[in-house]
């Protein structure tokens, strides 16, 4: 079955000597399909790392809908350029370094996630300056040169004063250590930087739009067709196919991955091995809009 199965990738390939629940496993399994826009803001990505450290570093902010690919572009980078092992030093070389925005804009759990991802000892309690010692001290053994901050827009849950005392924070980080910052966010991400202008005109906006209707979509379809494990091709590029995914996504790249996700698992269960407009018919899906609206009027 593996050597006719030429529509997949040879790692796609290998997938089908797997049980049905091994496949269904690998499916539900995070996957990265370089397509051309992505390969576009990863090198741009990498233009940064590969910066010369200056007085001014330059720093991104990547902008896109909720669910449409943001943080699984900024992981691919943080994967292709791991961290590793430094036995004979202060800490691990981190060239590059992902973190998670804190719930609320606060300078001390801000801290407390950086120190947890370089295994550092820290008592919670500690004062602030403290913490922040300790940061500077480890990201310079470190060597890091780009800090990627992922939900930035969860600033705004704070009040004004708290912003911009946050913002503060990153301007310091960045000119202390002389590293770049890449910000990841939805639309109110740009908002929120707002509060601090002399930190917002350092951040090139890149945004990730929609997929629209088009060619590049399909190509798109393409590439998941051909890492899906099936064991017959899908036709996802057939127009009445290719319309209900356009519709069921909306052009959003996460909702696009669950909806094949969800087809290609019902479609070794039911053993038809792929996927088809009735397949897509049968699962239970609704469009995000859609949900949007249900939520607003309960």
């Amino acid at each position: 079955m593996t050597d006719n199965a030429s529509h997949l990738t040879a790692s796609a390939r290998e997938v089908l000597s797997l049980t049905d629940a091994e496949r269904i496993f690998r499916i539900k399994s995070d996957r990265w399909i370089g397509y051309p826009y992505a390969k576009v803001v990863l090198k741009q990505l990498d233009d940064l790392l590969q910066h010369p450290r200056v007085n001014r570093m330059p720093n991104i902010i990547l902008i896109g809908d909720s669910n449409n690919g943001k943080s699984t572009l900024v992981k691919r980078f943080c994967q292709l350029n791991p961290t590793v092992d430094n036995p004979e030093g202060e800490a691990v070389i981190a060239p590059v370094m992902y973190v998670q925005a804190p719930p609320v804009p606060d300078e001390g759990r801000f801290y407390n996630a950086i120190l947890d991802l370089l295994f550092a000892p820290y008592k919670p309690s500690e004062r602030v300056d403290k913490k922040q010692y300790q940061v500077l001290k480890l990201l310079r053994y470190a060597q890091l040169k780009v800090l990627v901050i992922d939900e930035i827009h969860q600033i705004l849950a704070g009040s004004l004063h708290r912003q911009r005392a946050f913002l503060n924070v990153l301007k310091y980080l960045s000119n202390e250590l002389q590293i770049s910052i890449v910000g990841v966010g939805t639309k109110d991400a740009l908002r929120a930087l707002q509060t601090e202008p002399q930190l917002a005109n350092r951040f090139k906006p890149i945004h990730l739009p929609r997929w629209e209707m088009n060619d590049d979509f399909k190509r798109l379809l393409a590439s998941f067709g051909a890492m899906l494990p099936l064991k017959l091709p899908s036709k996802l590029h057939n127009e009445a196919i290719f319309t209900r995914l356009y519709a069921m996504s909306e052009g959003n790249i996460g909702e696009l991955t669950s909806v094949l996700n969800t087809a290609a698992e019902l479609a070794i269960l039911s053993g038809n091995e792929c996927i088809t407009l009735d397949t897509l018919n049968q699962i239970d899906w609704t469009p995000p809009s859609e949900r949007r609206r249900q939520f607003l009027t309960v």
